[in-house]
């Protein structure tokens, strides 16, 4: 299932080649992450830069980030750095936890 992409640009005009690099970095992450269903994405400008804010689910999945540069294009760049250390986090908790459970239990560790 391909998941949906929702890209904002609040009280900024559309920059089309920042949009195309998010649209192609969530294409990217949600091959990565099948878990995620919906990224929607908030660009705005604030005083002195920009910001960047994220907010991504899926399923038993919820992540929310932002980031902040000068440059509209550097802001959009962090937050898909922060955004894919976050979902590896949580996917890996997802994963390894009851794998390392599993190898605790496991029968031929147990004293006789």
């Amino acid at each position: 299932m391909k998941p949906s992409v929702v890209i904002s640009f609040k009280d900024l005009r559309v920059n089309d080649s920042v949009r195309e690099t998010l649209e192609f970095g969530c294409k990217r992450l949600a091959t990565e992450f099948p878990e995620t269903t919906r990224f929607e994405l908030t660009l705005a400008s604030d005083g002195a830069g920009h910001s960047a804010h994220a907010h991504v689910t899926g399923r038993s999945t919820e992540v929310a980030s932002h980031a902040e540069a000068v440059e509209i294009g550097e802001a959009a760049d962090k937050l898909l750095d922060k955004l894919e250390r976050q979902l590896r986090r949580v996917h890996d908790k997802r994963v390894y936890a009851p794998r390392r459970e599993a190898q605790k239990d496991h029968p031929k560790r147990k004293p006789s």
